[in-house]
């Protein structure tokens, strides 16, 4: 895990990236919201006006708008531009545990302790739906990405997923007088009408509450953390859901899951002081990160940027699962760097860029692997004309590097890998132009070989 950015504050309980700006938005139990440029590592703003802890928060994805609630039971609204709540709404009669803006639609989607969910227009200000049928508190609702269902987790140890197709129809097209006609008279229902939401599927399986649970981006899955420290993957479709596996490690509350945008696995944090990434196909967990002292409460994952936030009894971090960054080595005005399965260069003089060599083994940084995540490092000589292509794990023993010598020009487009030679150390540099070095750090020893040609 690369840590990109860490602040110190009161317990963290909600998260949120903006969709476009380097911004998170950091909702805290003394009642703060945080707004924070993760990247120049500043406090921008910071919003006080609830009464008690703050546990949902959302950015809008295109307007200047996120959305609280927290425990004095209000959803407030707020233009971060005009640094000031533009209204507020009332309905919940306990605390609030989440809020949601609908990717599409204009529709906040809050989860409350009062064994409800609800769906406000915030357009119109009111609350156009009431979804009931949970008894215990509600901790967590999402609505779909792209389907008119919304998931749910509770005390009560079910998770249920809604079918909302009918509060779409009636308020996104709501007949001849269209969305304004229906704005003003929103309380105008049809008495024969589908049913605005309904229960589509419940999901039994956990044994304790649960706590989290999400949809898959683009797969029928499920995902849910609970009380009784497990992780379950669930599959639906249209006729039923099921559960598919169990994932099982953490050693106290698991406070919340959640898939990678972009890759199949699955990430959770808990109150056992982890985060752990899972294999959602193998169901294994691959890595765990711990702190010393503080709970985890909370994850984010930004919408486009492999970046996740995690929110813990005192502050927040920000981090990457894995180093994006390119093995590289810059010599005078050449750029050596590996991409796509082949070490190229580019000259910062002429902006050429050309594939030097095929690079035994794919050249790219692995693929999560069960025993640890890898980095790639590069040392370049140019009296030889050869590299050292490191291989980081976390696993000391599974480190090891390549040595390649660079083919002549003639030779360079060549669709057969050169023979390039691999040993076990966890860094190699040059040192000299026929010299390099090698860290053994199992046995915390420094070797110095000779290149002999």
């Amino acid at each position: 895990m690369l840590t990109k950015f860490e602040t110190k504050s009161a317990r963290v309980k909600g998260l949120s990236f903006h969709p476009k700006r380097p911004w998170v938005l950091a909702s805290l139990h003394n009642g703060v919201i945080q707004l924070w440029d993760y990247r120049m590592c500043t406090l921008l703003d910071k919003f006080d006006e609830h009464d008690g802890p703050v546990r949902g928060i959302c950015f809008h994805n295109q307007q200047p708008l996120f959305v609280s609630g927290g425990d004095d039971y209000k959803i407030k609204v707020w233009n971060y531009k005009q640094r000031r709540c533009i209204f507020t709404l009332l309905g919940h009669l306990d605390y609030i545990r989440t809020t949601m803006f609908h990717h599409e639609y204009p529709w906040i989607l809050s989860a409350s302790d009062d064994q409800t969910i609800r769906i406000w227009n915030w357009q119109s200000r009111t609350c156009i739906c009431v979804l009931t049928g949970h008894n215990h508190y509600v901790m967590c609702a999402q609505f779909h990405l792209t389907d008119d269902i919304v998931v749910s987790a509770s005390l009560d140890t079910t998770v249920r997923v809604w079918d909302i197709s009918g509060l779409r129809k009636k308020s996104v097209s709501p007949g001849p007088g269209g969305l304004e006609e229906h704005l003003k008279n929103p309380g105008a229902t049809d008495l024969f009408g589908q049913a605005d939401a309904v229960v589509k599927h419940v999901l039994e399986g956990h044994d304790r509450g649960v706590n989290w649970a999400v949809f898959h981006p683009t797969l029928p899955l499920i995902v849910s953390g609970a009380d009784d420290r497990q992780v379950k993957l669930w599959r639906m479709n249209e006729a039923k859901a099921w559960e598919v596996d169990t994932c099982r490690g953490h050693y106290n509350n698991v406070s919340c899951v959640l898939f990678h945008p972009r890759q199949e696995l699955i990430l959770s944090n808990s109150e056992d002081k982890s985060i752990r990434v899972w294999d959602v196909t193998k169901r294994t967990c691959l890595h765990t990160f711990r702190r010393e002292h503080e709970r985890f409460w909370v994850l984010a994952a930004h919408p486009s940027l492999n970046l996740f936030a995690a929110g813990h009894d005192s502050g927040m971090i920000i981090f990457k699962l894995e180093r994006e960054r390119p093995a590289y080595a810059v010599h005078g005005n050449l750029l050596f760097y590996v991409k796509d399965r082949f070490l190229r260069k580019l000259d910062f003089t002429t902006s050429k860029d050309t594939a030097v060599m095929q690079l035994r083994g794919g050249g790219r940084t692995p693929v999560y692997s069960q025993a640890s995540f890898c980095e790639f490092c590069m040392s370049y000589n140019p009296a030889e004309n050869a590299v050292l292509l490191c291989t980081r794990t976390s696993n000391i023993e599974n480190s090891t590097y390549d040595l390649y010598i660079i083919p002549k020009e003639c030779d360079s487009q060549s669709s057969e890998p050169p023979d390039g030679k691999r040993w076990t150390g966890f860094t190699a540099i040059w040192v000299a132009r026929n010299r390099f070095a090698v860290l053994d750090r199992t046995h915390s020893v420094i070797f110095i070989f000779y290149l002999i040609l």
